[in-house]
């Protein structure tokens, strides 16, 4: 197993920056397909982004495509999520989320994730 922990979340103004880190521990962290996730008041949860092993490759939603980027550090078992250009509309709580058996096509689906983080608040607001 895996066991995952956000930080970063707060309040932040519209059209500012704010970075989310998810530190992991557990089995070799390198080897987890990683991704990013937020739910809305109200809302289901929704993809953010994600990364397989290498973090060569990223994958976004279109609402945060060119606003967001994720990174990983394998050698701090750490993945982040800056969050630039921020909108109200980007304001949930965002997961950090981690597997080991995706492929491109699960990315995007919440269920495709064994792996999850409690999930730190974000508020986007004046």
């Amino acid at each position: 197993q895996v066991q995952l922990e956000e930080t970063g979340g707060g309040l932040v103004q519209p059209g500012g920056s704010m970075r989310l880190s998810c530190a992991a521990s557990g089995r070799p962290y390198s080897r987890y397909t990683l991704g990013w996730f937020r739910q809305a008041p109200g809302k289901e949860r929704e993809f953010v982004a994600a990364t397989f092993r290498t973090g060569s490759s990223t994958y976004y939603s279109d609402s945060v495509k060119g606003r967001f980027t994720i990174s990983r550090d394998n050698a701090k078992n750490t993945v982040y999520l800056q969050m630039n250009s921020l909108k109200p509309e980007d304001t949930a709580v965002y997961y950090c989320a981690a597997d080991l058996n995706l492929i491109l096509s699960d990315l995007g689906r919440h269920a495709a994730y064994d792996y999850w983080g409690q999930g730190t608040r974000v508020t986007v607001s004046s």
